[in-house]
């Protein structure tokens, strides 16, 4: 009789936490839409500040300088002043295996010669998740030897994407520091930030670290670098309406958080294989620009704010298209 009796009131309390569950999950999903309504402005769209992310086959000696001079002509239309291109990763221990990037130094300088106005950064990372270990001062010590021997081969600058960096990691904010005595131009990937109180706990609880920032260490990051790139995709949601809602929200939180002197950059998915079936349908780079210009619209104007294409070897005819249109705001 007891058992019966704590095993009633065992699934009463499941379900009324499924309740709960379930209405918070409506809230935010209704948060989220109402941030994807409305008009852009005519005025809010691509200034001549967007990215782009390049896949390793340009530094590893598969990509030769008529493969640039056809990224030329695919850029050359295009607010695109920046490409990160894949030069990594660190080794587990921090260092960076030259080897790893035999043709850098010719991709930079046909670069420089076919897109003048471009900048090139290495892209550099690792998973700091059972693999390199940033608190560690010695692996910190060999990513910076590492980032000023690719420098050598004449990038502009450093990218960083060490994934994931949890909220408030101090020793990622030291690497930042440090990286400034190496490069002119220092930019890293960052998490999306916490959309609204409670979610960030809420998503480490679930997934055993924090997929969101706090606002208050996403501005510690930001006043640390030049550029700082939102990774919006991979959000989770649905349906195109919530992810608009979640763009226009990271967006929105991020034009508040950034100092106005640093550029912006808001990333925008140019793939297709997300691993789960609704995220190729909901997420797309033509929603991506419709959120990051409902954002900018309502935020007003800001210099130093683009997209930033994630990635060349996966981006379609179409992906380019949604850009065009939808960024660029040039009629096809």
């Amino acid at each position: 009789m007891i058992a019966r009796t704590v095993i009633r009131r065992g699934l009463r309390l499941l379900a009324l936490a499924l309740v709960v569950v379930a209405a918070l999950a409506g809230l935010l999903a209704a948060a989220l839409r109402v941030q994807f309504t409305g008009a852009p402005a005519e005025w809010a769209k691509s200034t001549g500040d967007d990215a782009l992310w390049l896949g390793h086959m340009w530094v590893d000696g598969r990509r030769g300088e008529a493969d640039v001079e056809g990224l030329a002509r695919r850029l050359g239309a295009t607010g695109i002043k920046d490409v990160y291109v894949h030069s990594g990763p660190f080794e587990w221990d921090g260092r960076l295996d030259p080897a790893k990037y035999p043709n850098a130094r010719n991709f930079v300088q046909w670069m420089h010669k076919h897109l003048p106005n471009v900048r090139v950064s290495a892209w550099l990372g690792q998973s700091v998740e059972n693999a390199l270990d940033l608190d560690d001062p010695r692996a910190r010590d060999n990513v910076l030897a590492g980032v000023a021997a690719i420098m050598e081969q004449g990038y502009d600058g450093v990218h960083y994407n060490f994934e994931p960096v949890g909220d408030g990691d101090t020793e990622f904010l030291d690497l930042l520091e440090r990286t400034r005595r190496h490069t002119g131009l220092l930019s890293t990937s960052v998490p999306q930030i916490e959309p609204y109180p409670g979610l960030r706990l809420t998503a480490r609880a679930v997934l055993g670290h924090d997929k969101y920032w706090s606002p208050g260490f996403f501005q510690q990051v930001a006043a640390r670098v030049d550029q700082v790139a939102v990774m919006t995709y991979d959000s989770g949601t649905p349906a195109r309406s919530l992810y608009g809602g979640h763009v226009a929200r990271q967006a929105e939180l991020a034009l508040d958080l950034t100092p106005a002197g640093k550029h912006l950059l808001i990333g925008a998915p140019a793939y297709h294989d997300h691993g789960l079936p609704w995220l190729d349908a909901a997420e797309s780079v033509a929603v991506a620009a419709e959120g990051a210009r409902l954002a900018l619209t309502e935020h007003g104007p800001r210099p130093r704010f683009g997209l930033a294409l994630y990635v060349d070897f996966a981006a379609t005819e179409e992906d380019w298209r949604e850009y065009m249109t939808g960024w660029m705001a040039v009629d096809s």
